[in-house]
């Protein structure tokens, strides 16, 4: 190939790739910026997650402070967290006593004094946990369809001061999930309405805010975060055969052994169920057919 030739190609080879890098640099700054235009939004607890992100859909990006599988309880705060929430623009507690904001609520605060802190408890009537010994707010509120409706419009609510622009969006969003929460409850009233045993007996009590709401009576085993003693147990097992309670719940969060112990004593099984999970109404679903078939 002549010189000539030869230096026009590689020219044009030059000039190719040279185009290729730029776009893909132009694509890059355009997804970061894409990126960087969302509201950065954290949460205490994966069900706010969910109440969030149907809420400010595209336009958030929502940190959970709480990962899946973790006990809020006991959960520690990281630095990757601390790194996210420092540059989020609210932050979403969930604020009826949970251990892990007690605990951290104010470094969080602190390292993010811009952000707005919606407190989710706002307008919910809390309740003292089962414990009369130890007397205190049961912290489980988001379990209750009729209180997710009011954690639902707090963060709406919120969203809606930090970026006001959309505030249509967020509110119209909002709304078609309420109406989703709706739907739920009525359908929860229903398939409980001729159940006649409304008694069930779980691991940690975290239903108390569900069975308040739906005249249901929650038995815990655990209570103020320990183990039963030789009499509790007894006293359980003896009202589990009393009441024909065949079905000990469990939560994925805890050690299901003591929860075992009590179903073989009464010929029964575990089930777990998750107060959890991320996809709120599938899951309550999930929990509601769980229970009816326990007190059935």
């Amino acid at each position: 190939m002549a010189p000539n030739r030869l230096a026009r190609s590689v020219s044009i080879v030059s000039a190719v790739v040279l185009i290729m890098v730029l776009a893909a640099s132009a694509i890059s700054c355009g997804q970061a910026k894409q990126s960087s235009d969302k509201i950065g939004v954290a949460v205490t607890i994966l069900p706010q997650a969910e109440f969030a992100e149907s809420i400010g859909g595209d336009r958030i990006n929502v940190t959970v402070m709480v990962p899946p599988g973790a006990d809020p309880h006991t959960t520690e705060l990281t630095p990757s967290k601390m790194t996210e929430v420092a540059e989020a623009k609210m932050y979403a507690k969930v604020g009826s006593g949970i251990e892990f904001e007690l605990s951290y609520m104010d470094k969080i605060e602190a390292v993010n004094k811009n952000m707005l802190v919606v407190d989710c408890s706002k307008g919910i009537e809390l309740v003292t946990s089962v414990d009369p010994n130890e007397p205190g707010i049961d912290p489980h509120i988001w379990v209750s369809p009729l209180n997710a409706k009011i954690m639902v419009q707090n963060i709406c609510d919120g969203l809606v001061q930090v970026d006001p622009a959309n505030k249509d969006y967020y509110e119209q969003n909002g709304d078609a999930y309420l109406q989703k929460l709706d739907a739920l409850d009525q359908e929860i009233r229903s398939s409980l309405a001729n159940i006649k045993n409304r008694a069930f007996i779980v691991l940690h009590p975290a239903w108390g805010y569900f069975a308040r709401d739906y005249d249901l009576e929650q038995i815990p085993i655990e209570i103020g975060g320990k183990e039963p003693s030789a009499q509790d147990i007894t006293r359980i097992i003896d009202e589990a055969k009393q009441r024909n309670i065949k079905i000990i719940f469990a939560s994925p969060q805890f050690n299901p052994q003591m929860a075992e112990v009590i179903a073989n004593e009464i010929g029964g099984k575990v089930v777990l169920i998750d107060p959890l999970a991320k996809d709120y109404i599938d899951n309550l679903r999930m929990v509601l057919d769980e229970m009816v078939q326990a007190m059935e």
